[in-house]
């Protein structure tokens, strides 16, 4: 049995039973929930071992503590377009604008209709790179970029959308930098985590290493057969994964081989899709800022960018995940794909885990991270579990 530690306002002792829940029934080793109601923390949990591949009942394993902080994948793609969509609303940046008037080598290869808001939105036809990008050019901040410039769409740009799983870190980083003269891990760093006074980081610093858990593949435990049928992925998903050529394995391929997410510098690297570092209170305290004043911080999004966060983009089959999928600007909604607390709902889920999100009809924001990456992609059961804890106490 894992030990939850942390505290739970009364009403929401329902979060904390599925928490527990998810060391005992669904093969978490170490992990953390936050959740904000009306921009106040009522739930702040965490439990198991710091270290994904240590067994939560090693008594010789280093324990999850308050402060301990994972890499939350595509989770971050949230916190990257918060940066964008703050400087539209600064009046900095013009969603409507083609990429290319910021970013003049950007039109190359007939991307020079392409504009801001189909990077957010997934609709750019940008998710694959015809020469992959090996782990250390990923993150030297000059390879990425230059790559994307070059690279021709995989379909005309505005027509159609599909998940740009790496891409989106260089489409964006580049733009920030281009637009501010700060790379987008610097700009959040000063404007969203330094105010705030989040445990968030895109671009790791070194005093900030000790902190940091290992991530470790784990499988999910199998279902009982009296749970019913385990649902399992459509063959034409499952083949598109298996095979290397398609669209869906490219794209998660963008960096080859795969980069080992446990090393220093991978995570110093500022990877805007993919390799944020955070705290699930972090998460949870980022969303809920910017639905509501918290703690005397007044709200980062005016109601008009609020609006365009969550106003539908990009909706149906995606042509990378080959599921149906609804982007607003740079946020997922809610959806079967990636089901949230509500309609109004928006966030983004991290690959194998890690899920944060706001609904301001609730007024709830939640963050959930994991050192335990389980096969998922956008609905991981034990994030979903806290979910409909939450939903289940009028969250």
């Amino acid at each position: 049995m894992v030990d939850v530690q942390g505290t739970v306002e009364d009403g929401f002792e329902p979060v904390r039973d599925a928490f527990a829940a998810n060391f005992a029934r669904r093969g978490d080793r170490g992990a953390a929930v936050a959740v904000y109601k009306d921009g106040r923390k009522v739930v702040d949990l965490w439990g198991g071992t710091k270290d994904g591949d240590a067994a939560p009942d090693d008594a010789a394993a280093a324990p999850w503590e308050p402060g301990t902080a994972q890499i939350v994948r595509s989770a971050t793609k949230g916190i990257a377009a918060t940066v964008l969509l703050l400087l539209h609303q600064r009046s900095l940046l013009d969603l409507d604008a083609p990429v290319g008037t910021y970013w003049p080598e950007f039109k190359a290869a007939g991307k020079d209709r392409v504009l801001v808001r189909h990077l957010l939105a997934h609709r750019a036809g940008l998710p694959v790179l015809d020469t992959p990008l090996t782990p250390a050019q990923a993150v030297d901040g000059v390879s990425g970029p230059a790559a994307v410039a070059a690279q021709a769409p995989a379909w005309t740009p505005g027509t159609d959308h599909g998940y740009h799983a790496q891409t989106y870190s260089w489409l964006l980083g580049e733009l920030v930098l281009r637009v501010t003269g700060r790379t987008l891990g610097a700009w959040v760093a000063e404007e969203i985590s330094g105010p705030l006074g989040l445990d968030l980081w895109i671009g790791l610093p070194a005093e900030a290493r000790p902190r940091v858990g290992r991530l470790a593949p784990v499988e999910a435990p199998a279902r009982p057969a009296s749970a019913g049928l385990r649902v399992r992925p459509k063959q034409s998903v499952a083949d598109a994964y298996a095979d290397p050529s398609s669209l869906t394995s490219r794209a998660f391929a963008a960096i080859s081989p795969a980069p080992d997410e446990n090393d220093d510098a991978y995570r110093a690297g500022e990877l805007p899709a993919s390799a944020g570092i955070a705290t699930a209170p972090a998460l949870a305290r980022a969303y809920a800022a910017l639905i509501g004043p918290v703690d005397g911080h007044p709200r980062l999004f005016a109601p008009a960018t609020l609006t365009l966060a969550r106003t539908e983009e990009s909706a149906g089959p995606d042509r990378t995940l080959l599921v149906n999928t609804r982007f607003g600007l740079g946020f997922m909604l809610h959806g079967p794909a990636s089901p949230l607390l509500g309609p109004g709902s928006f966030g983004h889920p991290g690959r194998g885990g890690a899920l944060a999100f706001a609904d301001p009809e609730s007024g709830v924001a939640f963050g959930y991270v994991t050192n335990g990456m389980q096969r998922n992609v956008t609905a991981d059961p034990r994030a979903q579990a806290l979910v409909r804890a939450v939903a289940a106490v009028g969250g």
